[in-house]
């Protein structure tokens, strides 16, 4: 992906080429801003309303151009109208064709006009954002609420592409009766919707998706997948991507089947564990380390996945389902070997078998980018019903046999069934998954483009630590740009991969690291109210591992209903910012809530504040990996040591300390045990609070 400014100059249209933004000059007149507030020759004050008034100008530039040519549009729209009128009183085929490529002929146009709406809107935001980084001054903020919606800003015609809607309608209505009705002028409003199969209106569709910028359902829970795409894909862009044989139906199917099967095997032996404990001589609360074993493994799985995810997806998915077939059998047998090691060590197989991370990196790298959105969505949703699945298949498995030598019990039953379950998704697996074509390697450096390279990205990492807070990926890939003068190399240069964890830290703002905490927290506290949950309510309401089961599996059923209503209505209806604070505070409450403070301790009491904390967790999260997916560095989209993997490290050392913390608590005495766990989550949650409260105004 080039810079900005060079992206725009070739993708203009030439004719309309005085009417986009002039990018080049407000980036310049934003240099020679910074040169004079460090001469001391310029105010602020003076700076931020030249500024306002120049951007203002261009902004009505463009708004006036697109009047005028929806105005064009429409003359032949209506122009077309009558000709349509006459043609079905006389029928004709020959002009009806005529007729149809005359509506897609304005349907071309209409394509180009969107282009430069969605060209310009980028710019807008860029050149914004641009400013703020160069003055520290949440400048983006204040121009958005004041412009949006006053009766005098001509913003909101870019932003929200006003008027289009209608000749989009039209021209794909009319094309819609000339192709469906013909010999027949029934009124399309009468039949049954069917998909208008033209490629103009295809193209349009995809650009109107791409323009529209307001969050929907599809768009939060693709965005909590945290899968980074492309901002401004072209039209050859999307051609190329279906041409070159990298989507394959049945391997985005087995990549989805994966994640649900890794959730399901993760939640499955929650509601057991603690019996599993004791049944091997080891107490309840030794069900911590049970189920963070596999989480502490993931910790470095994540990492090697990653990295083989650069030169295969079939091998490290393979590679991913014996780990967890052998993982799952160690642990059925461990009950006959009476081994808590060999538990254990079960435990840690399965997470050494976690492949989340090439599940990732297979939607962002192989699926086209117009179902990239639905395949984010849908990793989401599979995560989410196999977070359910698992702990109500533990409550069916409540049967006792043996056969031979070996038992199975609910214990070990997980066990038995994910290890088979593993075994036949692996012979799917190699039967029907294809590797998607790489892209060719360009030639190997030489050590002198290396060096100049590595110093390039040095430079970057040190501009990195000084960002304020509202860098986006955006300003982070037009470093290059800026300080080499619109250098095509250092712009190159300064979008590499980071090659470790430590670079990639170096890359994280301050509100970035704030979104991580934020992520930790909310995973520590949604990992303690689980784990434990088997032996607090054992301990306090005597619940059977059934019960359990069905707690766990109601709460796992909230997770879609919850989105699906933060990403249609609450996400419309409030920023993004508010919605975060409120949850990190719901959470708070919901914490305080299940402190044992009164005897005796009640099952309305545990259950209302845990579904307090999870759902206020679950909005938390969607929230803020959408957050985060908006203004991670474009540098950590990509490569080894990407965002997925950072914020699935930050979650997995949040759950590994969770369980060592049941465990701990576990020697101060079961009684204990609820609140002792609870303190922890309580302090990080006030923290994460007050780190919110401080980068509030840098957060959308």
């Amino acid at each position: 992906m080039v810079a900005f400014g060079k992206k725009l100059k070739e993708r203009s249209i030439q004719e309309w080429q005085g009417y986009y933004i002039n990018y080049k000059l407000m980036k310049k007149k934003v240099k020679q801003y910074s040169r004079q507030l460090e001469g001391g020759n310029l105010e602020r004050r003076h700076v931020l309303k030249d500024f306002s008034r120049m951007l203002d100008n261009q902004i009505e530039k463009i708004a006036l151009f697109m009047l005028e040519q929806q105005g064009l549009l429409a003359s032949r729209l209506q122009r077309l109208r009558g000709s349509h009128d006459a043609l079905q009183e006389q029928p004709d085929i020959s002009h009806m064709s005529n007729l149809k490529e005359e509506y897609r002929a304005v349907g071309q146009d209409l394509l180009k006009l969107l282009y430069f709406v969605e060209m310009n809107a980028i710019g807008i935001r860029k050149i914004l954002k641009k400013f703020d980084k160069r003055f520290g001054y949440r400048f983006t903020n204040y121009y958005v609420k004041t412009r949006a919606n006053h009766p005098y800003s001509e913003l909101q015609q870019v932003f929200r592409h006003v008027g289009l809607g209608a000749v989009v309608g039209a021209v794909s209505r009319n094309l819609h009766e000339l192709q469906n009705n013909q010999g027949s002028y029934l009124s399309i409003y009468d039949q049954p919707v069917l998909p208008l199969q033209d490629p103009v209106v295809d193209s349009i569709r995809a650009a109107v998706d791409r323009l529209t910028r307001s969050t929907n359902f599809l768009h939060f829970m693709a965005q909590h997948a945290l899968i980074m795409q492309e901002e401004l894909p072209s039209p050859q862009d999307e051609e190329r991507e279906e041409e070159d044989g990298r989507y394959h139906f049945m391997s985005l199917l087995l990549n989805l089947v994966n994640t649900f099967l890794y959730m399901v095997n993760t939640y499955i032996i929650v509601p057991t564990a603690d019996d599993y404990s004791m049944s091997l001589g080891a107490a309840a609360t030794v069900c911590g380390v049970v189920i963070g074993a596999m989480a502490v493994a993931q910790l470095f799985s994540s990492v090697y996945f990653s990295a083989w995810s650069n030169r295969s997806y079939f091998k490290p998915l393979i590679f991913s389902s014996i780990v967890l077939f052998i993982g799952n059998l160690l642990y059925a047998l461990a009950f006959d070997f009476n081994s808590i090691a060999i538990l254990l060590i079960g435990r840690l197989f399965c997470g050494f078998g976690s492949a989340r991370a090439v599940n990732r990196r297979y939607i962002s790298d192989c699926v086209p980018l117009k179902i990239r959105m639905q395949a984010s969505a849908g990793f989401v949703s599979a995560s989410a019903l196999g977070m359910a699945c698992g702990p109500a298949l533990a409550g069916l498995l409540q049967i006792r046999f043996k056969i031979y030598k070996l038992t199975f019990n609910q214990d070990t039953l997980p066990g038995w069934v994910m290890a088979v379950a593993w075994l036949i998704y692996l012979v799917w697996l190699a039967i029907s998954f294809r590797e998607p074509a790489r892209e060719p390697e360009g030639p190997p450096k030489t050590s002198e483009e290396s060096n100049h390279s590595e110093a390039v990205q040095n430079v970057n990492l040190e501009k990195g630590m000084k960002q304020p807070l509202l860098i986006t990926s955006e300003e982070i890939e037009e470093q290059g740009e800026d300080e080499c003068d619109g250098s095509e190399e250092s712009s190159e240069d300064s979008r590499t991969p980071a090659n470790s964890i430590v670079a990639a830290y170096r890359l994280l703002t301050p509100s970035v690291k704030v979104q991580l905490l934020i992520y930790f927290m909310l995973k520590y506290a949604m990992e303690i109210l689980l784990s434990e949950s088997s032996v607090i309510t054992t301990y306090y309401f005597g619940w059977s591992t059934s019960s359990v089961a069905i707690f766990l599996f109601c709460l796992g059923l909230t997770v879609l209903p919850v989105n699906l209503v933060v990403g249609s209505y609450i996400s419309n209806m409030f920023e993004d910012r508010q919605i975060l604070l409120v949850s990190e505070i719901m959470v708070c409450v919901g914490i305080l809530l299940s402190f044992h403070v009164v005897v005796p301790y009640t099952v309305p009491q545990y259950v209302c504040s845990g579904l307090i904390m999870f759902v206020s967790a679950e909005v938390l999260e969607g929230v803020n990996l959408s957050l985060l997916s908006r203004v991670m560095s474009s540098r950590l989209s990509r490569g080894t040591y990407n965002g997925g993997l950072l914020s699935t490290e930050a979650g997995t050392i949040a759950r590994v300390i969770a369980d060592a913390t049941i465990t701990v608590a576990g020697y101060f005495g079961r009684n204990m045990l609820l609140n002792v766990t609870l303190l922890p989550s309580l302090v990080i949650c006030v923290l994460s609070i007050v780190a919110t409260c401080f980068t509030y105004n840098s957060l959308y």
